[in-house]
């Protein structure tokens, strides 16, 4: 009988010593990572950060990376004429634009201008100029392409480029173009179109009121700028 007493005492102090170590142990878990007090409410997920919105692009970034030709990079040739500095004169040939510095030289810019039956000549003035300029299709050009927009925002993905300078009471621009590829084809409805880097000196270098001299197609003589060395 004592002896029954004395193992059902060690039983009783072994089980409560295991008690209490499962209870130490689930205190420092408990303490490590604290269990919600209502494990079955859901917490709701958390949201996923959206990244920031892209920024727009700049006119350089449009303007695709395209190596010119020596002959339609921006430079100065010489280029007798007897027209005052400032004037602007129109290759439509060769497709250069000179702008008469005096003293025998031009800057001479690489340019596209009219495709087959859409060229033309004459002088006019320079009435405006445009930084980012909106583009409205004239009703002709609309009558040719109907798919055209009938008005678009000034902005890098405008077709008239980074600058505009509007020639007289016409339709026709001096402008920049987001294909430069296009630098010295015959590719537009008439108007004259430049890199937008080139557009952009160009712009700096003339004013409202400029003489431009736009020589006709059939005016096939030979080029007279050479490059100063």
């Amino acid at each position: 009988m004592f002896n029954s007493i004395k193992l059902n005492a060690r039983l009783a102090a072994a089980a409560f010593g295991a008690l209490a170590i499962g209870t130490v142990a689930v205190s420092n878990s408990a303490a490590a990572a604290p269990l919600p007090i209502f494990p079955f409410i859901l917490m709701p997920p958390t949201e996923a950060v959206q990244p920031p919105a892209q920024s727009m692009p700049q006119a350089q970034d449009q303007d695709r990376s395209v190596e010119l030709p020596a002959r339609l990079r921006r430079q100065v040739v010489a280029y007798p004429t007897r027209e005052a500095p400032g004037t602007v004169i129109i290759d439509t040939p060769h497709t250069y634009l000179y702008l008469v510095l005096g003293g025998g030289q031009a800057m001479r810019y690489g340019i596209g201008v009219g495709r087959d039956g859409f060229t033309w000549s004459g002088t006019q003035t320079i009435t405006k100029k445009a930084e980012w300029p909106d583009w409205t299709p004239p009703p002709e050009m609309i009558a040719r392409q109907p798919y055209l927009p009938r008005h678009m925002a000034g902005g890098p993905g405008n077709p008239l480029g980074a600058r505009a300078m509007y020639l007289g009471g016409t339709v026709y621009r001096i402008h920049g173009t987001n294909a430069p590829e296009t630098i010295g084809t015959h590719v537009s409805s008439g108007c004259l179109r430049l890199t937008n880097e080139d557009v952009t000196d160009l712009y700096s270098r003339v004013n409202v009121g400029t003489k431009v001299i736009v020589l006709p197609m059939t005016d096939r003589r030979a080029d007279l700028g050479s490059a100063v060395r």
